[in-house]
C-alpha cells in the first residue's frame, strides 16, 4: 500500500480521481480520500446514503469523505489492528497541515502540491507548506494559462526559507483550453470521459501516472488513457 499525497488550496479532487481512474484500468485498487476542509467529494461523486463519514464507490475507485486520519477509515471498513487497507494506492487530497499530519503524508510515496497562481490558490496553499517541520520532496502540479517562466520564479520566491526541496521537473495543466467544461460535464453526467480533454491534459496526466506507478511502460499507460 502505498500514499500519494497532493496538497494546496486549489480545486484538486477532480485530478485525483481522473489519476485514480487511470490506475484501477491498470487493475489496481485505489482509495481517494477527500481530507480538505471544503470536502468537494462530497457534491461531485455520486452516493446513495450520504453520512458525516462514508467511504463509495464510484468507477471502481473508493472514495472516503469525512475522515479525520487512516485509523478512522480503518476502523469503518472493519479492519482490525493486525491487518492493512487492501489498496494498491492511497491518493490523498489535503489543503491543511493538520491534514497533513493526521494522513502522514510526510512518509508518503509522492508528494504533489498544487496551485494555479492567483493569489487565493497561491498564499493559501503555501500556509501548509510554511508549517511543515521536516523537510519534505514536492513535485509542482501548476494549473497555467501560459506556463510562464516567471510565473515558476515566483512560487519558488513565495516558499524560499520553507521545508520543501522542490523537485526539478514540472508538471502543468493547461487554462482555459476547454478541460474544465469536459470536467463539468463528467460531473453532470456522473461518468469519467477522456476523449474530449486536451491533449496537454492527457499527456500530464500520463506523466504523473508513470511516476506514481513507477515501472509500467509509458505507452502502456497512454493507450489506457485513450480507452477511457
Amino acid at each position: 500500500m502505498k500514499k500519494v499525497g497532493f496538497i494546496g488550496a486549489y480545486d484538486k479532487i477532480d485530478l485525483i480521481v481522473y489519476i485514480a481512474k487511470v490506475l484501477t484500468e491498470l487493475e489496481k485498487k485505489v482509495l481517494v480520500i477527500d481530507a480538505t476542509a471544503k470536502q468537494k467529494a462530497r457534491y461531485i461523486i455520486p452516493t446513495i446514503n450520504p453520512t458525516v463519514m462514508y467511504v463509495t464507490e464510484y468507477e471502481e475507485i473508493d472514495i472516503a469523505v469525512g475522515f479525520n486520519n487512516m485509523e478512522d477509515i480503518e476502523k469503518y471498513l472493519g479492519v482490525n489492528e493486525n491487518q492493512k487497507l487492501e489498496y494498491d494506492y492511497i491518493l490523498i487530497d489535503v489543503d491543511n497541515i493538520q491534514a497533513f499530519n493526521d494522513f502522514g503524508l510526510e512518509e508518503a510515496q509522492k508528494n504533489y502540491f498544487v496551485t494555479s497562481f492567483d493569489a487565493y490558490s497561491l498564499k493559501k496553499g503555501l500556509e501548509t507548506l510554511m508549517e511543515i517541520k521536516n523537510p519534505i520532496s514536492l513535485t509542482k502540479i501548476l494549473f497555467s494559462k501560459e506556463m510562464l517562466k516567471e510565473e515558476d520564479d515566483y512560487l519558488n520566491f513565495l516558499s524560499l526559507g520553507y521545508k520543501v526541496i522542490w523537485n526539478e521537473y514540472r508538471v502543468y495543466f493547461p487554462i482555459e483550453n476547454g478541460d474544465l467544461n469536459v470536467i463539468y460535464e463528467n460531473q453532470r453526467v456522473a461518468k469519467i470521459r477522456f476523449k474530449k480533454l486536451s491533449v496537454q491534459y492527457k499527456d500530464s496526466l500520463a506523466y504523473i501516472v508513470g511516476e506514481i506507478l513507477e515501472s509500467v511502460n509509458d505507452n502502456i499507460i497512454r493507450r489506457t488513457i485513450k480507452t477511457i
